[in-house]
């Protein structure tokens, strides 16, 4: 018996430290806390970070076209029959050039050679084109933060949502079991309709799909949200804040609201960089016109051998420096190709910005339009609530009083359960509404 207690109690132990354990991998989240671990961790903002990475390198090989380069090669040949060499001896009769054949059949030679190109009209336009496409690159990251920072954020508005409703409906549930429990007390004492008792399981039944439905749908959402985090998936999650509205809430004005995202979209921003960067490939195109000059350097060791003896060959060197002129001739219309296909960017660019610039018009009056409906329905729906709540007391107390019936009881419950979800879904698109607005802003 005493070996049994024993036993209890280290289950008891181990029982309690699994518990523990597993509440301290529970990770408490706040909607500050959410977004910024998604600025640090997200997939894909580390992969469009990757990208600004790459654009930073391709500046440095822009940069190369206006540095020295040097080279060091090495060359071993083996020849079959020594190198022939023409114009030894008279000639014959027959007009034949005589040779001979002289030197070792190994040979072996080692280049060390240098270039600078002290004119180069390409490299500055290639230079400054590369750092316009960093910085779109930086925009772009910007402009997938402020996307991944809205899904975060409308990911955990939806979660607060689920479990608000979660919670209206297992206040239903008990209200309407409790609705049940007192039509069995009354239908048992002879004082009640069945039908009343069975209405009031059907309403019970009812219920527990929902609740079931509710508990998956939050599930997936602490899911997504992790995801989003770039978390592990086995990461639980306890979200702390809560679903709250502030008062005295500013609606925007459009043309505000227009005037800011203009300046501030990182969209809007990256076509006008698409601009200048389509400027930058005409002057390249332009520039491949004109000459390059370049100054050059070689020196030079080389050696003859038999069979392979380079030690006790002689090691004469050669070496040079000068400088070099390249002017391209004729290129078969490359040159006036790309001026043209240049040409045609900057007119397809302006065209994309000024078309941006009208959706963003349209855009933004949807937004502004759907954050004032959605605050007007949300105010309505609070009021309707309120309603709703004071008809349900009133109604329970005539209940109580045998005053009222048990059907407007029943009519009562499902008119504030009702009431209190659509109230919810108001809340939830006024705030889903606030979030798009600051998207669409390009972010506060």
């Amino acid at each position: 018996m005493k070996k049994n207690y024993v036993n209890i109690g280290i289950l008891t132990v181990a029982l309690s430290i699994a518990g523990s354990t597993a509440t301290a991998q529970e990770l408490p989240l706040s909607l500050q806390d959410a977004v910024s671990l998604a600025i640090k961790h997200n997939r894909s903002l580390k992969a469009a970070s990757l990208d600004v990475a790459v654009a930073g390198e391709q500046v440095r090989v822009a940069k190369s076209l206006s540095l020295p380069a040097a080279s060091l090669g090495a060359q071993y040949a083996h020849y079959f029959a020594l190198p022939a060499f023409f114009g030894f001896g008279e000639s014959s009769s027959d007009s034949k050039i005589p040779y001979s054949r002289i030197g070792g059949r190994d040979q072996f030679s080692v280049i060390v050679s240098a270039s600078y190109p002290i004119y180069n009209p390409v490299a500055r336009p290639s230079v400054r084109q590369a750092q316009l496409q960093e910085r779109a690159g930086r925009i772009n990251y910007r402009g997938k933060e402020i996307d991944v920072t809205a899904m975060v954020k409308q990911t955990y508005l939806g979660i607060l949502v689920l479990n608000e409703r979660l919670k209206l409906q297992h206040e239903s549930l008990q209200r309407n079991q409790k609705a049940l429990a007192d039509s069995r007390s009354l239908l048992a004492q002879g004082r009640g309709l069945r039908v009343d008792t069975l209405r009031a399981f059907t309403s019970v039944q009812n219920l527990q799909p929902d609740i079931l439905k509710l508990t998956y749908a939050i599930d997936v959402g602490k899911l997504q949200l992790t995801t989003l985090l770039g978390l592990d998936s086995l990461q639980q999650l306890r979200l702390t804040d809560s679903l709250t509205v502030r008062e005295n809430e500013q609606l925007p004005v459009e043309g505000e609201v227009y005037q800011h995202a203009k300046e501030h979209r990182p969209d809007l921003q990256v076509l006008n960089l698409q601009q200048q960067i389509t400027e930058q490939q005409t002057v390249m195109a332009k520039a491949q016109r004109l000459p390059v000059v370049s100054l050059l350097g070689q020196y030079q060791v080389q050696s003859q051998a038999r069979k392979f003896d380079f030690l006790n060959a002689y090691w004469p060197s050669a070496s040079f420096a000068g400088a070099q002129v390249t002017l391209p001739l004729f290129t078969g219309y490359s040159n006036q190709a790309k001026i043209k296909q240049a040409q045609l960017l900057r007119q397809q660019s302006d065209v994309q910005l000024t078309d941006a610039q009208e959706q963003l018009r349209t855009e933004v009056r949807q937004v502004v339009a759907n954050l004032r409906e959605t605050f007007s329905r949300m105010r309505t729906q609070s009021q309707v609530k309120e309603t709703a709540k004071l008809s349900y007391d009133i109604i329970q107390y005539r209940y109580s009083k045998g005053v009222a019936s048990r059907l407007e009881l029943t009519d009562a419950e499902l008119a504030l359960t009702t009431a209190q979800l659509n109230y919810l879904e108001s809340v939830f698109d006024y705030l889903s509404a606030r979030i798009e607005l600051d998207r669409t802003k390009g972010g506060e």
